[in-house]
């Protein structure tokens, strides 16, 4: 039975963190199998292959990544090139959470928000984006604890 082919029909924003994580693995590496993932994993996130082998395809299931049967393993590869999915994730939040304002996006991340200017940064300052810390923090925290 062929391999059913689909648009990647789900948002990146709707990706568990370890298929999140299985995907900036996948995406320097271009294609790979189950065990190069795993491996070029377990430095930072140690799983078992079967464990691995189920989110990989899930994310097939998904349409996210394709992949092709190579002798008795499948190799996959990212359906979205890893700048184009970062501009579609953008875009939703920027749509879903700030109305397709970039403006406002830009204040929320402290480019000429009262905060930044509260904090004491001179005029014209670069901003640091606590909230973008606070995020990474977040998504870090449920990286190591999926089940959070």
């Amino acid at each position: 039975m062929a391999e059913k082919t689909q648009s990647p029909r789900h948002s990146l924003l709707d990706l568990a963190p370890l298929e999140l994580d299985c995907m900036n693995t996948l995406w320097p590496m271009g294609e790979a199998t189950v065990r190069e993932i795993r491996d070029r994993l377990a430095p930072r996130r140690a799983r078992a292959y079967t464990t691995i082998m189920t989110i990989m395809d899930r994310l097939a299931r998904k349409g996210i990544v394709e992949r092709r049967k190579a002798g008795r393993a499948y190799v996959y590869r990212p359906r979205l090139a890893v700048e184009e999915a970062r501009a579609q994730a953008l875009g939703q939040v920027l749509e879903n959470f700030f109305g397709g304002s970039k403006e406002a996006l830009l204040a929320q991340l402290g480019n000429g928000s009262s905060a930044h200017a509260a904090a004491g940064a001179p005029a014209g300052a670069a901003p640091i984006p606590s909230q973008v810390d606070a995020a990474e923090t977040f998504s870090r925290e449920r990286l190591d604890n999926p089940t959070a």
